[in-house]
């Protein structure tokens, strides 16, 4: 009897034994995973404005200060390389982002079959009316939420103009060729042209024409139907004189001249002016914090309607579907656009317009300034290339730089942006 006893005891102190280091060991783990990070999920962030890649991920970090439960991986693409390219490869590859960027309209058709519908998020509410109208589809359904607003057109130093003796700065494309005389005769380089740059020339350039129309989207429209052409087009006829004007007041080698030389020698005073948008004010600030700039248009003509800037939605955050951490990847959008880390950074990091009504614009430089001057007397014509043929943006470009190399003249221009229209419908 006593050894039976005995024996219960033994079994009694190893389950007990047993028992306390199961609770240890599940205590300990529990306690393990919060620092470890067992239960960290990862999202992973796929974007393509290099511009604002430092300032992101300073933001990043302070996202997961306040959600430790998740880690977001910031790998940015843009400049010069081809994102579209690198997110179709990232896809291919089984890679795929959680969070990404997409350009709406036909880069929405491209996608959707990839993104989440976000129509019902919380902070729907506060996006402008024209922050909605790349990602919205035929059924209403929203699928993404605009980066910013943003502007582009001829930004100017306005202390090399002073120099030169402009005292006004140029609405219509006879002013802007006296005002490039004037520049270089003062013996200041006049343009600082990135021909290297596909985007520069093929999207945002050759954006004019198109925007200049009566209608717009009626012109794109057309040109899909066969009822418009760009051969004998009053607007792409008139293109001729900015793109001349630009090239004979150009920097050396503007065809070899990449975005960052670009804009380095406009902010380092080398060049009076700069085919950009605002994107690129913390950069020139960064080389040159005393910098004096606006912007003009890209002037194609003399009409009233030449003073006008481009301005529109130049991205938006978008989500797969897909992802295992999509309520995460939701909640990291809403703490951008809601928080008051996530709003300062947007006006005061990344120097952004805003898209939303619940975020106030400030700490603007110059350059956002400038916009909002123009948007508020309504000078202001839209970004037209997100319903272009897909591709269609590069062999653009590729025909501009044959011209600018002088080895095709501006009839064979309008020609071949015809064939690769077509070709490409």
């Amino acid at each position: 009897m006593k050894r039976v006893l005995l024996l219960c005891m033994a079994f009694i102190l190893v389950f007990s034994f047993i028992a306390g280091c199961s609770s240890k060991d599940t205590a300990s783990n529990s306690e393990g995973d919060s620092k470890s990070g067992d239960d960290v999920v990862t999202l992973n962030l796929f974007q393509f404005k290099v511009e604002i890649a430092d300032q992101l991920q300073e933001m990043i970090k302070e996202f997961e200060a306040e959600h430790p439960n998740i880690k977001v991986k910031l790998e940015t693409v843009g400049g010069g390389a081809d994102y579209g390219a690198a997110l179709k490869a990232k896809f291919a590859s089984g890679e795929e982002p959680d969070i990404f960027n997409n350009g709406g309209f036909k880069e929405l058709e491209l996608w959707k079959e990839k993104l989440a519908d976000l129509s019902e998020e919380p902070w729907v509410e506060h996006v402008l009316p024209i922050g909605k109208v790349p990602m919205t589809d035929e059924e209403g359904k929203l699928y993404g939420m605009p980066v910013n607003l943003e502007g582009y057109g001829f930004v100017y130093n306005k202390d090399l103009f002073e120099k030169a003796g402009i005292t006004e700065p140029p609405a219509t494309i006879e002013e802007l060729k006296a005002a490039s005389k004037k520049l270089k005769d003062a013996g200041i380089t006049p343009f600082s042209a990135g021909y290297g740059e596909w985007w520069v020339i093929g999207q945002h350039l050759l954006n004019i024409p198109f925007a200049q129309q009566e209608d717009p989207l009626a012109f794109i429209e057309g040109l899909y139907d066969g009822s418009e052409k760009i051969v004998g087009n009053e607007k792409f006829k008139q293109f001729k004189e900015v793109l001349d004007t630009e090239l004979k007041y150009a920097n050396d080698n503007p065809l070899t001249t990449d975005y960052n030389t670009q804009v380095t020698l406009f902010a380092s005073g080398e060049t009076a002016m700069l085919q950009q948008g605002n994107w690129t004010e913390n950069m020139i600030y960064e080389i040159n914090p005393k910098m004096n700039m606006g912007f003009l248009p890209i002037p194609i003509s003399n009409d009233e309607s030449a003073n006008s800037l481009p301005v529109g939605v130049p991205n938006n955050w978008v989500l797969n579907k897909n992802s295992e951490h999509l309520e995460e990847a939701k909640t990291f959008l809403e703490w951008m656009v809601t928080s008051e880390t996530g709003k300062r950074y947007i006006t005061e990091e990344f120097a952004f317009i805003p898209a939303f009504d619940n975020i106030e614009p400030k700490g603007l430089g110059d350059l956002g300034q400038s916009i909002l001057a123009y948007s508020k007397e309504e000078k202001t014509i839209p970004w037209t290339w997100f319903r272009w043929p897909d591709g269609a943006n590069k062999e653009f470009a590729a025909t501009i730089q044959e011209y600018a190399a002088g080895k095709i003249d501006y009839d064979t221009v309008l020609e071949r942006f015809q064939e690769t229209w077509d070709n490409l419908k």
